[in-house]
């Protein structure tokens, strides 16, 4: 418990989980019951069943990903890149150990091959085991689990993919590898001439340096980048954006045919959400003027 105590403490009689997001800014949950609990080779993987959120992925002690509204930020990652591109038969995934993602794609008949790349094989165990809600025990055939660097693997996989998805964690240790303009230029060769992709960008509220950095980097590379956002309560600020980079015109019609069982996503919803706050608009029209 020595590994545990790190993250975990007890306080007026309950078991409580502290994440510090950055120095000004701490998030408690109060934990019913730790469901799991290992080290691997890469981090320390929690499940917790928490009070409000339901049971939760925690990795390093900061959570990733919720029973309560993990479907918000999975359903919008996944289906604007699959419901845009018009034939999205080949996907890749890289991250997404939490599988929610990857359940989300599969949704679509079209897609004949998901490569899902996790460097961490007990995240995906663990939350196939006993995160459910989020996971669904995903078990398609569909999908090929390759455990390993993601970064690495998009460096051999030229012009294979019709849909890259980036599930990456924040932009903190091996992690910023996944923000850097080297891996979106792998991630352009990966793709094939009508490819597209998508990666979340953090928080306009307190990570707009790295939004703004992240579509400044995309749209370097791709002669179409968008920006979109979605409101998941888990993450610090709610609001959180995506970044899609395409390499032909994306034609935001298509959203008017989606009809994939979903919690959050509707039409109007995968419609609307390119429509940026002023603030965001204005984040976006700096970076602009900055040489990338």
């Amino acid at each position: 418990m020595e590994r545990l105590s790190m993250y975990l403490h007890q306080d007026k009689g309950g078991l409580w989980l502290t994440e510090s997001e950055r120095d000004n800014l701490k998030l408690n949950y109060r934990i019913k019951e730790v469901v799991f609990e290992q080290q691997s080779r890469f981090q320390h993987v929690m499940i917790l069943d928490c009070y409000d959120f339901g049971r939760m992925l925690v990795l390093d002690g900061a959570v990733q990903t919720t029973s309560m509204d993990g479907h918000i930020y999975n359903e919008m990652i996944t289906h604007l890149p699959l419901t845009l591109h018009p034939d999205p038969r080949r996907v890749l995934i890289i991250g997404g150990g939490d599988c929610g993602a990857a359940r989300e794609a599969c949704k679509y008949r079209q897609v004949e091959q998901l490569d899902m790349v996790e460097i961490d094989e007990l995240v995906v165990q663990a939350c196939k085991a006993h995160l459910p809600q989020v996971s669904g025990n995903l078990s398609d055939p569909r999908v090929n689990f390759i455990y390993a660097d993601g970064v690495e693997f998009v460096k051999q996989a030229k012009g294979k993919y019709d849909v890259i998805i980036v599930d990456s964690s924040d932009p903190v240790g091996p992690a910023t590898q996944l923000f850097e303009l080297d891996f979106y230029r792998n991630l352009h060769h990966a793709l094939k001439e009508d490819g597209m992709m998508v990666c979340q960008s953090q928080s306009p509220i307190f990570q707009p340096e790295v939004m703004a950095q992240t579509l400044g980097r995309i749209d370097s590379l791709f002669p179409h980048t968008h920006m979109y956002w979605a409101v998941v309560p888990t993450y610090p600020g709610g609001m959180w954006s995506f970044t899609l980079g395409s390499k032909r015109p994306v034609d935001f019609d298509r959203c008017a045919n989606f009809d994939k069982e979903a919690t959050y996503a509707n039409k109007d919803v995968l419609s609307g959400c390119f429509q940026l706050p002023q603030f965001v608009k204005a984040l976006l029209d700096e970076e602009k003027s900055v040489h990338i």
